[in-house]
């Protein structure tokens, strides 16, 4: 699964790296990245998970400051959202989320959803132009951007490639 255990450990991986390098709250961000995609059917999977986290976090005894932090960043993470971070939080799960759909394990993740909903070589390549080729240009924080150059580099060198492929471009 693209959005399975695997993707919530290396969005957690990053976001503590940008969190200690920004000055981020740490113990937000890890558990904002920890929740960030406990829904994901359907439209509107970021504020189903915000919501989980909100009943989850409360349950489990934390403070309403610490649950709305969670929750916003959580909220605010999602690319097709729209809800624009409020807090330097919330940035950091934007940009770690963002981080791991670029370079070579975002492009193993766009075949991997291709799969998953049924779709062909050609409208994944659509979904580089009009989501991932411009994902470096939406990040919020210094360490981000810097990590995103040499990904985002990948992402454009095979975006190329294979645009030359199925164009029959290599064989002129």
């Amino acid at each position: 699964m693209a959005h399975g255990e695997d993707h919530v450990l290396r969005v957690l991986k990053i976001a503590r790296f940008i969190a200690a390098k920004e000055g981020a709250d740490i113990e937000v961000v890890s558990k904002a990245a920890l929740l960030h995609d406990s829904f994901r059917n359907g439209e509107k999977h970021a504020l189903k998970a915000a919501e989980f986290a909100r009943k989850l976090l409360s349950e489990e005894g934390y403070g309403e400051e610490f649950i709305e932090a969670v929750v916003h960043a959580i909220e605010a993470h999602s690319f097709s959202g729209r809800i624009e971070p409020r807090t330097l939080e919330a940035k950091v799960l934007s940009d770690a989320d963002k981080l791991d759909a670029i370079g070579a394990i975002g492009v193993a993740r766009a075949f991997m959803v291709a799969g998953e909903r049924g779709r062909g070589i050609e409208e994944t390549v659509k979904h580089f132009e009009e989501k991932l080729l411009k994902l470096k240009d939406l990040l919020y924080t210094e360490t981000a951007r810097k990590l995103a150059e040499r990904r985002h580099e990948f992402l454009i060198a095979f975006y190329r490639k294979i645009k030359e492929e199925l164009d029959f471009e290599d064989l002129k």
